[in-house]
């Protein structure tokens, strides 16, 4: 088993490599990373308001409503009356939206698996794959 000061160690290390992973993957979108996160977010859980993403992604309702009139002025996102409090405007990703941000994912997840193999031997590429699954289990923790 590992010591305290070791895991400790490693926590920062791995802090620092995967912020330089994720800063390098969003350099792979072709549009702001404001933009990508709420088509994601839209993506993964379905139509929501304005606010619920600002609170979510942790910004201002403005600059949030800011971003979602980019991506509805690209038709990337559509904005409906909500059925269950016709008050509510939920926002919507369109056909178009989830084609662009799936076309994102191909782009960075190619980069990301040309570079697995051409940096990595074999045996470097089969402990990566065999960590994925312990990585996923501490982002959900």
């Amino acid at each position: 088993m590992a010591r305290p000061a070791q895991i400790a160690a490693a926590a920062s290390e791995l802090r620092l490599v995967l912020g330089q992973l994720v800063r390098r993957l969003r350099r792979e979108y072709t549009f702001p990373v404001a933009q990508a996160t709420v088509l994601s977010r839209l993506d993964r859980e379905g139509p929501q308001t304005t606010s619920a993403l600002a609170a979510a992604e942790r910004v201002r309702p403005q600059s949030m409503a800011q971003t979602i009139a980019e991506l509805a002025a690209d038709e990337l996102v559509a904005r409906h009356p909500d059925p269950a409090d016709g008050r509510q405007i939920l926002i919507q990703l369109t056909e178009q939206g989830r084609d662009r941000l799936h076309e994102e994912r191909r782009r960075r997840e190619g980069w990301l698996a040309e570079a697995i193999a051409a940096e990595l031997t074999a045996e470097e590429q089969r402990v990566l794959i065999a960590a994925v699954p312990l990585l996923r289990r501490l982002s959900e923790s």
